[in-house]
């Protein structure tokens, strides 16, 4: 969703140079399952395990404006959402605002409760992202393996550079500390491991400004007795699940029957139950600097979401709606080059907030502004129907992409002129697109989107930012 995304703060203020250093030790209990059996049986004396980092930048929405703005360094701050946009919540505070008791996504009367001085700033997605920039050319200074997880995030593998840069593991993450300090003005926290997973959990364990080096000799004794959530992919319904049947921390996970956990949660209890044991072996993905901060080199869905500025009850706000994030999501598919198989609509309910999908087969893949709208709008005209709720927030994505020069197979017995009509308002698009590359997104408005009033100043392309992916890339 739009304005969500906030960078999590750590806290705390340990120099750099302070770090934990973990011994691991690759066996795992005999309980573990047979695939944990195997891996720790084979690894010896002379395994090489590989070296990898998880940077996080502290606070990141906040740290950037106190790093802006000198004058509110060491404040309590807050890069909050616009009230008269029914957006007013905290999307990220600063250490300081932290010691306050703020938390990030509460209210913003809320937080100035609790602390009355709260400094409120809007928040600057493009600075943002110059920022995340700047970090990973920072991480490509000593490997071409770094994968960025959101804006605030990255993982560098170092394994087959470390030679360059001294040898040591340490010293590497404490070089990167120090530069993203004195060249951005801003801190990290940093997760050293062999795996990507213990890698994260390390820099997400970190009370600021640190590095927690966990290797291969003695996890049991540091990540085991962590509550279970604290590892990826444990979310709060997970952690529910979990609790009941008595599984606390991180550790009972591990030792777990994997038959239980498969049943208890399906492939995925498979899945943790390797990641609690140190057995995640998945790549850090590289990709290019010129790239966006967290497109993954396989894009598997393109989408746009907003909370509207009142809710949407009536037809002409809807559409206005509907055409305005349609527009964000077939321009973005163009410019990645893509179409969609499938268009995707999330609506949350004004009167009850509660949430839902709809989703449907598009005739042809397609890339267009108007048949992604006009497919969107099917979707939200039948829930509109079915329930009669106004709607708070609205999202629309497509999905199931193919590359746009994938030949499009036509219909034998499809009307006379179709594709020719479909190829015009694609060149339509494209040079809407191209006006808007050089005049802005406002230049050129389409008479649906100006329907409602309060819904025609948005720019939501310029506004939009990528937030954190999901590990498997999905």
């Amino acid at each position: 969703m739009q304005g969500m995304g906030a960078g999590r703060c750590k806290g705390g203020s340990a120099p750099a140079e302070k770090a934990v250093d973990v011994a691991l030790r690759p066996a795992v209990s005999p309980a573990a399952g047979d695939a944990a059996r195997s891996a720790s049986s084979s690894a010896g004396p002379g395994t090489t395990w590989r070296k990898v980092l998880h940077v996080d930048m502290n606070c990141f929405y906040a740290s950037v404006e106190q790093h802006r703005d000198p004058s509110i360094r060491g404040l309590p701050v807050a890069v909050v959402g616009d009230p008269a946009k029914r957006s007013g919540i905290v999307l990220a505070k600063s250490r300081a605002a932290k010691a306050y008791g703020v938390k990030t996504a509460e209210p913003i009367w809320q937080a100035k409760q609790k602390c009355p001085q709260l400094i409120l700033v809007p928040p600057d997605y493009e600075a943002y992202k110059r920022y995340s920039r700047l970090a990973r050319s920072i991480y490509y200074d000593y490997s071409d393996l770094v994968e960025p997880f959101g804006l605030d995030e990255c993982w560098v593998d170092i394994t087959g550079s470390l030679s360059l840069h001294g040898g040591s593991e340490m010293l590497v993450a404490q070089e990167i500390s120090e530069r993203i300090k004195s060249e951005l003005g801003l801190t990290v926290s940093v997760g050293l491991s062999w795996n990507k997973v213990f890698a994260k959990f390390g820099s997400d364990t970190d009370s600021g400004d640190g590095i927690a080096h966990i290797t291969p000799e003695n996890y049991r004794e540091v990540v085991w007795p962590q509550p279970a959530e604290e590892l990826l992919w444990i979310g709060p319904a997970t952690k529910r699940k979990l609790n009941a049947i008595g599984i606390v921390t991180i550790g009972d996970v591990a030792r777990a029957d994997p038959q239980l956990m498969r049943n208890l949660l399906g492939k995925m209890g498979l899945v943790v139950h390797s990641f609690a044991n140190g057995l995640d072996d998945s790549p850090v993905k590289p990709l290019g600097l010129a790239s966006y901060d967290t497109e993954r080199a396989e894009i598997k869905s393109i989408g746009n979401g907003l909370t509207a500025p009142h809710d949407i009850t009536d037809e002409a706000s809807a559409k206005a709606l509907i055409w305005l994030l349609s527009e964000s999501v077939a321009q973005r598919l163009r410019s990645h080059g893509f179409r969609a198989r499938t268009v995707a609509i999330s609506i949350r309910s004004a009167a009850d907030l509660g949430y839902c999908t709809r989703q449907c087969a598009l005739p042809f893949p397609s890339c267009l502004t108007s048949e992604i709208a006009e497919a969107a709008f099917s979707l939200l005209e039948a829930e509109f129907c079915e329930r009669e709720l106004g709607v708070r927030a609205l999202g629309v994505r497509a999905t199931s992409l193919i590359p746009s020069s994938v030949p499009i197979q036509l219909d034998l017995f499809g009307a006379e002129g179709v594709q020719e009509r479909r190829c015009k308002l694609e060149a339509l698009d494209n040079a809407i697109d191209t006006l808007r590359a050089r005049f802005g997104n406002k230049c050129v408005m389409r008479m649906v989107e100006l329907s409602d009033e309060s819904m025609a100043d948005v720019d939501i392309e310029r506004t939009n930012t990528v937030h954190p992916v999901g590990y498997f890339g999905g």
